[in-house]
């Protein structure tokens, strides 16, 4: 499988590790890792968007109309709701609205034991 994540330096620093990609559904992960913790050990916010941002691109980038260059996000929204203390950070991410100007994406992040930590829709610019 082609690694989407290789066009994106940010998200293969953080080691975003793509586990499928289509259009209708992008799944990625994120190692937890001391570096990118809280002083509480938890993985931290800033982390997370990132991860639940390259997802959610990837999943936009599926859905672009013909004869667009790419996307750029134009706001993020994430409620998060538990946190990531051990294994990965799994996101999810499907798109809500794919049309000519706008792709709206709703990404899901849940722990290796199933829970949701975050929900984060976002809305990318298509290029």
């Amino acid at each position: 499988m082609t690694e989407p994540f290789q066009t994106m330096p940010f998200a293969e620093r953080l080691g975003i590790e793509a586990l499928s990609h289509a259009p209708d559904l992008v799944r990625a992960r994120l190692a937890w890792d001391p570096s990118l913790c809280t002083l509480g050990g938890a993985l931290h916010g800033g982390v997370l968007m990132s991860l639940a941002d390259a997802a959610g691109a990837v999943c936009a980038f599926l859905n672009l109309p013909s004869g667009a260059s790419g996307t750029t996000t134009l706001e993020s929204k994430t409620n998060f709701l538990r946190a990531v203390r051990s294994g990965h950070a799994v996101a999810s991410s499907r798109p809500l609205h794919a049309g000519r100007r706008v792709i709206v994406v709703e990404t899901e992040i849940h722990d290796d034991e199933g829970k949701l930590v975050a929900k984060v829709t976002q809305t990318q610019a298509v290029l």
